[in-house]
């Protein structure tokens, strides 16, 4: 039976919305800067406008909403979100339920991509991988056996929080040296004092200093990559997000490090490839979410 979801990727700098068909097509998107600071209020009102526009006849059935941080395990409340000011225990799934009254489901945005990408994306092929979202923090998501793994908790994946250098720079988290502090398009704002976009015109260009930057970046990435690889063995590791789209400046510094670091026991057949979806990953994968609720 054909029916239509709503489809939301909350960020801490944007808001992407769609109206998605049951074969994870976009009929129509969206996307609002979210409100700063983005306050839950504040980020609940905008969302509510901008579903009133996208769906105004109110055809879709479900929502299904990602956002940066974990959530509990029933998919109802957002525990806490690192790039989000205020955003503890906010049931962001009953507030929108109430307005609609259309059945919620909340996730972090990293595993809606990461089901966004298994379902019609660069993961498709993939029983076991893990995505890496590269945006203004690092997400991840583990795909196990052909379904999400979101720990006892509904916590698990958060893979950019794991630690990189640690004597690094302080992580909203409060861990030290985590990889999204090398690995961000925050960090490289910090390191570079530009946007990727600019670097990879400028390595494109031949600059020798955007050349050496992404190999060193490429480097880090690898190593945080290395240690993913050693506890899960994934099939694949699929790089999303904005940073993403100069993968093929850093990718083959990132293949290098891995394969320098890792027993090939462990890494046998591992493909380090760019999503596919780009920035509708997050909307197709919480559309999944909602496709799935009764």
């Amino acid at each position: 039976m054909s029916r239509e979801v709503i489809g939301i990727d909350l960020g801490g700098t944007g808001i992407k919305l769609g109206r998605v068909g049951t074969d994870g097509s976009l009929i129509k998107t969206i996307s609002v800067p979210t409100p700063q600071p983005a306050n839950p209020e504040d980020v609940f009102a905008t969302i509510v406008e901008a579903i009133a526009f996208l769906d105004p006849d109110g055809i879709s059935t479900a929502i299904g909403v990602g956002l940066p941080g974990p959530t509990d395990a029933r998919g109802r409340i957002a525990k806490v979100s690192i790039n989000l000011p205020g955003w503890v225990d906010v049931p962001l799934a009953d507030w929108l339920e109430e307005k609609f009254h259309k059945p919620t489901i909340i996730a972090n945005d990293a595993n809606c991509a990461g089901l966004g990408e298994a379902w019609l994306g660069a993961g498709r092929n993939f029983p076991n991988f893990i995505l890496l979202t590269l945006g203004t923090g690092v997400g991840g998501a583990i795909i196990f056996n052909g379904e999400l793994f979101s720990g006892h908790y509904g916590a698990a994946g958060e893979l950019g929080l794991i630690t990189l250098y640690p004597d690094g720079p302080t992580c909203n988290s409060g861990n030290n040296g985590s990889l999204e502090q090398f690995v961000s398009i925050r960090a490289i704002r910090r390191r570079t004092g530009l946007e990727p976009v600019e670097l990879g015109v400028l390595a494109a260009n031949g600059d020798t200093r955007a050349v050496e930057f992404w190999q060193e970046y490429g480097r880090n990435l690898g190593i945080g990559i290395s240690s993913l690889v050693y506890v899960l063995t994934p099939d694949a590791v699929i790089l999303g997000g904005g940073v993403s789209g100069s993968a093929k400046f850093f990718l083959p510094a990132t293949r290098a490090e891995v394969e320098r670091r890792v027993l090939s026991t462990s890494r046998e057949n591992l493909q380090i490839i760019p999503a596919q979806l780009g920035n509708q990953a997050g909307i197709v994968g919480a559309a999944k979410i909602a496709l799935e609720l009764k």
